[in-house]
């Protein structure tokens, strides 16, 4: 959709811009032929075509941003799919394997991990020291108050996540 919207965009401009250029092209022929013809006819005939063409211009351009916003917005669901497959599929993942197949950096994982919590998509843990994505069900982790790390008491850390204060490891439900 978001390739559609940018095409029909385009396609918006360069039919405003082929209006305006037909009419101003008109305007100075006809007032230019004319015997009695003059300079501000032409003007006046450019003006109403840059007025007609305008609003065809302008629905151009706002169709290629919306087409921009929603392929900005089709990447990060992208990414944020494959992280969830990736991490659900094969039980635990290391950061740094995250960052060089989604061509991403620890930030933008670090978000999108606090982005698919948020969303109620993603349960487990992440030890950020040594850089280790877990999945696991929310259940078992609600089952124990212990870090499934290192075992130590848990203390809650925010909506939906609890940190370990002995290792750092924040446990996601």
């Amino acid at each position: 959709m978001a390739n559609n919207a940018k095409a029909i965009g385009a396609i918006l401009i360069v039919v405003g811009v082929l209006i305006f250029l037909g009419g101003a092209v008109l305007s100075v022929a006809t007032s230019l032929s004319a015997a009695d013809g003059s300079a501000s006819g032409a003007v006046l005939g450019t003006i109403i075509a840059l007025f007609i063409s305008l609003p065809v211009v302008g629905g151009g351009m706002f169709m290629v941003a919306k087409g921009r916003a929603e392929a900005a917005q089709q990447a990060d669901q992208s990414r944020l799919r494959k992280i969830l497959d990736m991490v659900k599929t094969r039980g635990q993942v290391d950061l740094s394997a995250l960052v060089i197949e989604l061509g991403s950096t620890t930030d933008q994982i670090h978000e999108d991990v606090y982005k698919l919590v948020g969303m109620g998509l993603f349960t487990g843990y992440i030890n950020w020291n040594k850089g280790v994505l877990y999945s696991q069900e929310a259940s078992k982790l609600k089952e124990s108050n212990t870090c499934p790390n290192c075992n130590g008491q848990l203390e809650l850390g925010g909506k939906g996540v609890i940190t370990c204060p002995y290792c750092g490891t924040e446990i996601f439900l």
